[in-house]
């Protein structure tokens, strides 16, 4: 197989197992009894993209999955919510990563799944237009730093699986 069609096909692949990651998650009950606050599994696959391939094939990842997932699960205003948040987090992924030299990827997992959520919530603030959301800010923070954390050292194991080429 060429190497442009395995490039694509791969992209694909992880594309439809980020859907199939956030399709499961979906459906898993809340972690706590407070609004937004999920693994962010799929962001695993996001993280490999980003370190495997590049930026711009972790966006279209990203951007493959968030309309998939919003056409089959959800509506406008959710695919608002995580585009918001997934492109934010990606934005603020590629740059730790740059600081970063590659390294300590389960920090810019952290810092992405902060900025995921920060970025939620400002997008609650304007489409609610009251500033009452923030009172979730301190719970959904320290959520997504954990859950950050864990999709980073995820993404880091998975990076060091040997995947044969044929």
């Amino acid at each position: 197989m060429k190497k442009d069609t395995r490039k694509i096909v791969t992209l694909g692949l992880l594309a439809a197992l980020s859907l199939a990651i956030y399709a499961f998650e979906s459906v898993l009950p809340p972690l706590l009894p407070i609004p937004g606050i999920k693994p962010g599994l799929s962001n695993i696959i996001i993280l490999y993209a980003l370190k495997r391939f590049g930026k711009k094939e972790a966006g279209s990842v990203l951007l493959v999955r968030l309309l998939l997932s919003a056409f089959l699960f959800g509506n406008a205003i959710s695919l608002l919510y995580s585009a918001a948040g997934g492109f934010m987090a990606l934005l603020i992924e590629i740059v730790c990563d740059k600081i970063l030299s590659g390294k300590n990827l389960q920090i810019t997992g952290a810092f992405g799944g902060l900025f995921h959520n920060i970025s939620q919530l400002l997008t609650a603030m304007m489409i609610m237009q009251t500033a009452a959301v923030i009172s979730y800010a301190p719970y959904l923070f320290i959520a997504g730093i954990v859950t950050g954390l864990f999709t980073g050292y995820a993404a880091h194991f998975l990076l060091k699986i040997k995947i044969p080429e044929t």
